[in-house]
């Protein structure tokens, strides 16, 4: 199987993912992520291991994992930023930020989200993939797009507050190079420029009809790595071993680097998929399953 590295969580310093008001200081997160980390070294010791990419980006918040031990348990750090949509500095700034984390680590850093919406206007998306990979090709190993498609209308984005977030809650709809409907974005066009060198962030939903496209355009773009999700709450629905064997065999032709993350709701201390689990070495579980399954 394509597994080339393995992720735990996704922004746990951001409300939308980690329920913090729950592990005020992270202690419950540090001990899951580690937990996880040894449980993955265990089925394939030399499997990149790799913190869940953080948004926003916070040098603060390394220095605290590194301060729990985690970072001793992992090999690579990752990072999000989106200066044209949520963050509150602009793009140029991208090499100031990820010299801000390599300042308090000596792990390498990826960017495992980056993106641009179409929310305000396409050609916005053309200057912001253009101007991207020139201020972080070269500078980071690893660059996903975010991402292949729009999310369809009818589906919620992964964020806790909706459509109280205004605005910034409607621009997850549109940071697809390709729209619902499956019509190009004027972005797309360009991409194949910066592809190997670029891969691609694409989430799929339990069952996602839109398997089979992504494969097809990945191959098309050039697109030789990619990042997507096993979801933790996912394992818990009747057919899911048949869906992610479906979709982790789609995904052979690339190196995939498969994100551990979303708490079950019987799992939880609460029950919402941000919640710390009450017994972390059930995720750790989980996780060493699934390179079990798919990884080894």
């Amino acid at each position: 199987m394509p597994i080339e590295a393995a992720m735990f969580w996704n922004e746990p310093n951001n409300k939308s993912h980690w329920d913090f008001e729950l592990d005020k200081d992270w202690k419950l997160f540090a001990r899951m992520v580690s937990l996880a980390a040894d449980a993955v070294k265990a089925e394939r010791a030399g499997l990149p291991r790799v913190l869940g990419g953080i948004s926003p980006i916070d040098p603060n918040f390394i220095r605290l994992m590194d301060s729990h031990g985690v970072l001793a348990k992992l090999n690579v750090v990752a990072v999000h930023g989106f200066p044209l949509d949520w963050n509150h500095w602009q793009i140029d700034a991208w090499p100031e930020r990820l010299e801000e984390i390599r300042a308090v680590t000596t792990l390498p850093v990826w960017v495992s989200e980056v993106g641009v919406s179409t929310f305000g206007a396409d050609e916005v998306q053309e200057f912001g993939l253009r101007r991207t990979a020139e201020l972080l090709m070269g500078r980071a190993e690893r660059i996903h797009w975010y991402s292949l498609f729009d999310l369809p209308r009818a589906w919620p984005a992964t964020t806790r507050h909706r459509e109280a977030e205004g605005s910034a809650y409607y621009r997850h709809f549109y940071m697809g190079l390709i729209r619902e409907d499956g019509t190009p974005k004027p972005a797309l066009r360009h991409f194949p420029d910066y592809t190997p060198a670029i891969g691609i962030c694409q989430w799929f939903h339990f069952e996602d009809h839109r398997l089979d496209d992504a494969v097809s355009w990945l191959k098309k773009l050039g697109v030789t790595y990619l990042r997507t999700g096993l979801s933790w709450s996912d394992s818990y629905r009747d057919g899911w071993e048949k869906w992610f064997d479906r979709m982790m065999r789609a995904l052979e032709p690339f190196d995939v680097t498969v994100t551990f993350c979303f708490t079950p709701e019987q799992a939880g201390i609460l029950p919402h998929h941000t919640s710390p689990p009450k017994e972390p070495e059930a995720f750790a579980d989980f996780c060493a399953r699934m390179i079990r399954r798919y990884g080894t």
